[in-house]
């Protein structure tokens, strides 16, 4: 007989997450299509194969896979599948109108907190779903859907980083506290009980509440075969409980018989009761729900109240314990199942005896079934209460009955310590050493924590022994500690402090990406170092550390940030753009090319092996080879806007300024923000002489980033160029403030205040600017015409001999000023006599 359809694709979806979460991709995508083969009209099918395809890679076959099922919205997994495969395949719109018409699928769901080792929830929520959202808006252009989307997934889940950094990256001025912080979505999720919390292999609902917790501590637990007296332990705060389902025990005490069925038959005849408990596969059917068992129990318990008592058990030969001399006949309830316990009728004379018993049973929730101790004989000792009249004593046993089943495992199993723990419900004691004699137990109140011992042939109760003293005593067992929620609720308090110290922890990176989105470098970089050292010494922060300073033109300072990334990461291949563009700067021509060989190493298809390669033959002036490697990056990467932004540099080198806007109008396509692409369109157009559209290219620039100090004087260069000394004065004032140590900027502010007759303040500047290029002959030879102008002969003519050594090319130049400045003495000497 051949198995049906059904329960084939039932073991090949399983066979398909096992060799997923393998991450055997290929062996997942071949079962998927055989699965798809069995159910080709099922869209869990469907959702499975294109899952396989998008994770090998295979973004046309994933979008083929799911079109039917996804584009109409009839099930979340295909439409989510097809809209990251819209993602890849710039086809946005088709993306966000599956994510649209499947919104009444998503729009509720919530998997914060229930993703854990043991568990995964296959389907995304509604905050994935949004961030989806926002990632097809801005690359469809549709800036504020995007934002909307980034704004609504950050709402349901304040750790959802990706939606944070589309906001940075789309210029958008966001409150960070206002974000990181705990949802009212997280809040619930938190109450409801941790992942962890939940069965194996769970992938839907949410986690059991506290209640239903509480419940599973409360109830007994099976103990295993080898327990001889058949106590079930349950080790939550320490509380021991007698197991009522294994119930010899109770048969003593309510006088009823259990029924053992064999397992798939169920008969309401009687059958013998088991002396020792049985395995799982002893023929003892457990009850399915074990909590109602046990109040079914002490229902059957009050309505047998009336009953007659049943015969004892069979009389049993008792042997002693070697060493102790004392005489034990201890029943080991076995298994029983409670919806066949047999109620008999009692004697009349019994009546108040049960009353007692039965108040006990009442309180079975407080003290468990483990207070009622045995005697030494094997019958149940009374417990003293508070309220109790009277005392009456169990008729002991024919002292030469045989020994029951029970005591002879027990005499196999010798102590190994003091005394035996608690939790096995024995009687603890000293090897060697003597029982004391037993005293009378009052009625105090004090005693209600303690039960006497009824030894056999004698009615006197046995007094508590204090194991701690130098007789050999037994400690008497006390009342178990009620269940006591504290320990969930310092558990869960655990578990907020350790969210909430993520949450300030993502506040710190958050502040500091945010801030350096902005270029707001100096203050990112405080934020950064703000952080851990543990977290501060990552490739991550360390990169954006790196940046900031890049971003601040401190070269020599970045490189060494990046010297410590690829030290620990040496595999890493993000930011290593930047890197090899530091390294262009300080002219590291050896340096640069072993980054640009180790790179294209590990990975021959990154985009940024290929601009490394790119910026070593830009240092070399290899200008065309520059351009093909640069071509290369973008070919591999049609998003990474700063290969077309090198590659328009490279151009603007070779005098090619069409391809070069154009290689600056894709930069700007790719990525609105990237200030860099705007400032090469200014550089073009003010080559070409156009002036007021460089200098609005150039302003557009400093608005995203204003912290730049050489966009702001390009913006003065322009200015001036324009006949508008005054507003570039103010440019240069600006980048000057920007960047104190900027010798272009001091050196354009000092020429400009000697063009407004300002020799005082440009002299000023230019002594600063000593300092700082002193090697620069452009410098010394705008001292010397400030000294010139200030009529210090001396002085101009120390300058212009310095700018002479320093440029000897310009000597002729040089001269003639310095020709012009004995003239004009000439011509001062005569009038002057």
């Amino acid at each position: 007989m051949s198995p049906s359809n059904q329960h084939v694709a039932h073991q090949l979806r399983l066979l398909i997450y096992y060799h997923l979460d393998c991450n055997l991709l290929r062996n997942a995508l071949f079962f998927a299509g055989r699965l798809h083969a069995y159910e080709p009209r099922a869209t869990e099918a469907a959702y499975l194969l294109a899952l396989c395809h998008l994770r090998l890679g295979q973004l046309k076959a994933a979008y083929d896979g799911c079109k039917n099922p996804g584009s109409r919205g009839t099930h979340l997994g295909c439409s989510y599948i097809f809209a990251q495969a819209c993602l890849g395949l710039e086809r946005y719109g088709e993306g966000l109108a599956a994510l649209e018409k499947s919104k009444s699928l998503w729009v509720s769901r919530n998997s914060w907190n229930k993703h854990t080792e043991i568990r995964r929830q296959p389907l995304p929520d509604a905050a994935a779903v949004h961030c989806l959202q926002g990632k097809l808006s801005h690359a469809y252009g549709d800036t504020t859907r995007a934002i909307e989307c980034y704004a609504e997934a950050l709402k349901l889940n304040s750790l959802m980083w990706d939606a944070f950094v589309g906001l940075c990256d789309l210029g958008v001025n966001v409150r960070i506290p206002n974000i990181f912080k705990m949802t009212p979505v997280m809040t619930t999720a938190m109450d409801s009980g941790s992942g962890e919390e939940t069965f194996v292999g769970v992938l839907e609902g949410s986690p059991p509440s506290d209640s239903f917790l509480n419940k599973q501590a409360h109830l007994p637990q099976v103990p295993s075969s080898n327990d001889p007296f058949g106590i079930a332990t349950n080790r939550i705060n320490g509380d021991i409980r007698s197991n009522f389902t294994k119930s010899a025990l109770y048969e003593k005490l309510n006088g009823s018989t259990i029924t053992v069925t064999p397992l798939g038959e169920v008969t309401g005849t009687e059958t013998e009761v088991l002396d020792t408990p049985t395995g799982s596969n002893g023929g003892v059917i457990a009850p399915q729900d074990p909590w109602n068992a046990e109040w079914k129990a002490v229902r059957s318990f009050h309505e047998g109240s009336a009953a007659a008592e049943p015969p004892l058990a069979p009389a049993r030969k008792i042997r002693t314990i070697a060493g102790l001399d004392m005489k034990f006949g201890i029943d080991a309830p076995p298994r029983m199942k409670a919806s066949h316990i047999r109620v008999k009728s009692r004697a009349h004379g019994d009546s108040e005896e049960m009353d007692g018993v039965a108040s006990t049973i009442s309180s079975f929730m407080i003290s468990s079934m483990a207070e009622r101790k045995r005697t030494v004989s094997g019958q149940i000792a009374q417990s003293v209460t508070s309220n109790a009249t009277s005392q009456q004593n169990l008729n002991a046993n024919d002292p030469m009955a045989p020994q029951r089943r029970s005591v002879r495992l027990f005499n196999q199993i010798r102590p190994q310590g003091n005394k035996f723990s608690a939790s096995t419900g024995s009687l603890g004691f000293k090897e060697g050493r003597d029982i004391k004699k037993a005293k009378p137990v009052g009625t105090r109140r004090a005693q209600l924590s303690t039960v006497g011992r009824v030894v056999s042939g004698n009615r006197k109760h046995i007094d508590p022994m204090d194991v701690d003293s130098k007789e050999g005593r037994y400690d008497a067992p006390t009342v178990p500690v009620p269940y006591n929620p504290k320990p969930a609720v310092s558990e869960r308090t655990k578990e907020y402090e350790s969210l909430q110290y993520l949450l300030d922890l993502f506040t710190k990176l958050g502040s500091g990406y945010f801030a350096l989105s902005h270029y707001r470098c100096e203050e990112a970089l405080k934020i950064f170092n703000s952080i851990t050292p543990s977290q501060r010494e990552t490739p991550w922060v360390l990169a954006q550390m790196g940046r900031a300073l890049y971003e601040q033109t401190s070269y020599s300072e970045a490189e060494k940030y990046f010297v410590r990334i690829k030290a620990m990461s040496p595999a890493r291949l993000e930011d290593m753009e930047v890197y090899s563009t530091i390294l262009w700067h300080l002219k590291s021509e050896v340096d640069l090319a072993f980054l640009a060989h180790e790179i294209l190493d590990i990975d021959r298809l990154s985009p940024q092996a290929w601009c490394a390669v790119g910026n070593s033959f830009s240092l070399q002036r290899d200008h065309d080879q520059a351009l093909k490697c640069f071509k290369r990056a973008t070919q591999l990467d049609p998003k990474f806007a700063y290969a077309f932004t090198l590659q328009g540099h490279e151009h603007v080198a070779n005098e090619e300024y069409d391809k070069a806007m154009a290689a600056y109008r894709s930069g700007i396509a790719a990525e609105s923000r990237h200030y860099n692409a705007w400032y090469g369109l200014g550089r073009v157009y003010e080559k070409q002489g156009k002036y007021n559209v460089a200098e609005q290219h150039y302003r557009t620039a400093a608005d995203i980033n204003p912290t730049n100090a050489v966009l702001v004087c390009c913006i003065g260069v322009v200015l001036e160029k324009m006949k508008n000394p005054k507003a570039a004065l103010v440019q240069y004032a600006r980048s000057c403030e920007l960047a104190p140590k900027s010798a272009l900027s001091r050196f354009k502010k000092a020429r400009v205040l000697m063009a407004l007759q300002q020799p005082d303040q440009a002299l000023m500047e230019l002594n600063v600017l000593k300092d700082i290029a002193p090697d620069e002959a452009n410098v010394h030879f705008l001292l010397g015409r400030v000294y010139k102008i200030l009529r210090q002969k001396g002085d101009a003519i120390k300058h212009f001999t310095t700018a002479l050594n320093l440029d000897p090319k310009a000597s002729h130049y040089i001269k003639e000023v310095m020709e012009q400045m004995e003239d004009e003495d000439d011509e001062d000497g005569p009038m002057a006599g």
